[in-house]
């Protein structure tokens, strides 16, 4: 269906008039540096160029009241001194004579780009826009912000297309406390921040952007803050808390319609955020969205003032919403103790509002918003401060391979292969030794059965994928067990690191994985008889892989943690026949693998599971999964299975914590 970019040099054409040290980072080039790496990647010409509209009168007011629209309308008319006045009745924001019409078309834009999506258009899209607007509220201007452009945004899908339920994640490192204001008590829009706060020492330095304001009334529950109370945050710290936090609320909500306010200074080497989180990790955190509402995702520009790391990210972003296999995700050491507090806070400040965070540990006893040390150290964070605004350096994001093949699959004679995959049954550089020594190897007391036909493909299969030729593959095999073990014992001489995912109970034996070279996942309705270790996890559910709730669960907040700090080179996926998981959460499950190893994913299934096998190569073709419905808690004895499987693993598997670990010389956390 494509993806929407929406720009126009317009909303360049206007600037600080004078001498403001908070309001000279808001620049034009923030702008043009972003679409000019997008044209010099040949990322806007992949993408559908949408024309920006001006926002109407009309739209304005979804959100703001008529008094501030009609001062703002006065602003084109009056002279620098009175734009002077008129800005200082605001908070760290300027106008200009060109400022209302950009504003006007900045939310336009978002407009444009939701209705594109809204009609099937396009899939996905990105406004860049200026002014931002998630620190706007109903009569002020702050923070750089004219109009409200996502909240406008938000409340237009909502009023024309229907949509009963939306998801706004505000990845900038500001609390968008105009986005919180708009949707404080409306349980139709699920509104997520984190945001650097330092316990109410940053900008915009309120109190109501700590963990603990969750939402008014029927809004209860549908605002969540994740206070940064420490600069330098990184990939780990990022990826934490999608795992534990939103992603799980998110499924849960089940949005029609997902939009992000797309600010850029939580990225590295940004003045305003001071964090260390790099470029491609935005690549991480838009593949993880896009299969939330059917794919239908909007991103529009908020900050982001460092002028390398901001064309970067925004780089990442589109190549990741144009379906381009994610980077790999670098080393993730795991979460830091101020951001494993901030994630223990928010949990626990949700658990009554949400059924995936019901058996969240409970606040700490001591004062919470992990203020605990706040005294204690703050000379460190002075310190630490220090250093952290030393210029940072960093690489640049490596290329992103793109395979000339999307999707190679090896399938029976009578089974037609879909648009836009190569059927594969290529054994060429193969050895005519090896594949003898294949069917020796895997032939049963010597008989020579139908089902070995399809190993020296599969081993052909991963060699192309090991050499960038393949992107991701499919095999419908008769005996599964055996195309599994055949194809973990010649992935794990190729890659460093194979992680295989099966779902349902393996009847043969399990591969090996005491040497870290495989990471195996085991999702089933029966209790191992291999005892939990680093590299082997088995997830037994109590209904088996058919409870849509207790399997995602496991997924969001066990496997993707393992995964993503594992960092395989190839995922084996595993269907085994007759384990029961609905088509759905089994599309669900390969959407979000992908991007794990540059999306190099490999599924296997038997071939009675035929009918699942075209929704299955639709994933794999970069198409998003149809949305489940809202999920509802899930069983006691599943939650206990995946919270027995964290603490046993999660001294080797730092991203699964969720609470920092007890100060020595303390009693509390």
């Amino acid at each position: 269906m494509g993806t929407a970019l929406i720009y126009d040099d317009e909303m360049t054409n206007y600037k600080l008039l004078w001498v403001d040290s908070i309001c000279n980072i808001e620049v034009p080039e923030r702008l043009t540096v972003c679409y000019e790496a997008l044209m010099r990647t040949g990322l806007a010409d992949r993408c559908v160029s949408i024309p920006v509209r001006e926002a109407t009168d009309a739209d304005i007011l979804l959100v703001h009241s008529e008094e501030y629209l009609e001062a703002v309308k006065k602003t084109p008319y009056m002279t620098l001194a009175e734009l002077m006045e008129f800005t200082l009745q605001y908070g760290d924001v300027y106008f200009h004579p060109n400022i209302y019409h950009c504003a006007k078309l900045a939310a336009g834009a978002a407009l444009q780009l939701v209705d594109s999506v809204m009609t099937g258009a396009v899939r996905t899209g990105m406004a860049l826009v200026r002014p931002p607007g998630h620190h706007s509220m109903r009569s002020a201007a702050n923070g750089f912000c004219v109009f409200n452009n996502v909240a406008i945004a938000a409340r237009y899908a909502r009023q024309k297309y229907g949509l009963e339920r939306v998801l706004i994640v505000d990845w900038d490192i500001h609390h968008g406390q105009g986005v919180q204001y708009c949707f404080e008590d409306d349980p139709s829009v699920l509104y997520f921040s984190w945001h650097r706060y330092e316990h109410q020492k940053f900008w915009p330095n309120l109190r109501e952007s700590d963990y603990d304001t969750v939402g008014k009334e029927k809004g209860a529950g549908f605002n969540i803050n994740v206070p940064w109370n420490r600069v330098g945050m990184r990939n780990s710290d990022y990826l934490s808390v999608f795992f534990h936090i939103l992603l799980p609320v998110a499924y849960e909500f089940c949005p029609d319609l997902v939009l992000v306010c797309a600010g850029f200074d939580s990225a590295i080497g940004d003045p305003e955020g001071e964090m260390c989180a790099s470029p491609d990790i935005f690549a991480h955190l838009t593949h993880l969205l896009m299969n939330l509402a059917g794919g239908k995702l909007c991103a529009v520009l908020e900050g982001g003032y460092n002028l390398t790391s901001l064309p970067q990210s925004v780089c990442q972003t589109v190549q990741t919403l144009l379906g381009d296999p994610a980077p790999p995700p670098g080393s993730l050491e795991g979460p830091c103790r101020s951001a494993l507090e901030s994630l223990h806070c928010v949990r626990s400040a949700h658990k009554p509002y949400w059924s995936c965070l019901k058996y969240a540990a409970d606040l700490p006893t001591s004062e919470s918003s992990s203020k605990h040390d706040k005294l204690a150290e703050e000379t460190k964070d002075k310190a630490e401060k220090e250093t952290v605004k030393e210029e940072k350096v960093w690489p640049e994001p490596q290329k992103r391979v793109c395979p000339p093949v999307r999707a190679a699959l090896i399938l029976p004679d009578n089974v037609t292969c879909p648009a836009g995959c190569q059927r594969f049954s290529s054994t060429e550089g193969l050895d005519p030794a090896t594949i003898s020594k294949l069917r020796e190897k895997f032939s049963k007391d010597g008989e020579n059965n139908s089902s070995l036909t399809t190993l020296p493909s599969l081993v052909a299969l991963v060699d192309k994928m090991e050499n960038h030729e393949i992107y991701s593959g499919l095999a419908l095999v008769q005996d599964v067990s055996m195309a599994m073990t055949c194809t973990v014992q010649h992935a794990a001489a190729l890659f460093q690191r194979v992680l295989i995912v099966c779902v349902g109970d393996m009847v043969e034996q399990k591969p090996g994985t005491e040497d870290g070279k495989t990471l195996l996942v085991q999702f089933s309705g029966n209790i191992s008889d291999k005892p939990i270790g680093k590299y082997h996890v088995p997830v037994c559910l109590k209904k088996g892989c058919g409870d849509v709730s207790g399997f995602m669960h496991a997924v969001l907040s066990l496997l993707l943690p393992l995964g993503y700090e594992y960092d395989p080179n190839l995922v084996l996926l595993v269907r085994m026949p007759g384990c029961g998981i609905w088509d759905s959460v089994w599309q669900q499950l390969t959407g979000l693998l992908q991007g794990l190893a540059q999306g190099h994913t490999l599924i296997l299934m038997q071939e009675e599971e035929k009918p699942c096998f075209v929704p299955t190569v639709s994933c794999l073709l970069g198409n998003a999964a149809p949305s489940l419905a809202s999920l509802c808690a899930p069983l006691p004895e599943d939650t206990e299975e995946v919270e027995k499987l964290r603490y046993h693993l999660q001294a080797d598997w730092k991203l699964l914590q969720t609470t920092a670990p007890e100060p020595q010389g303390s009693d509390g956390p």
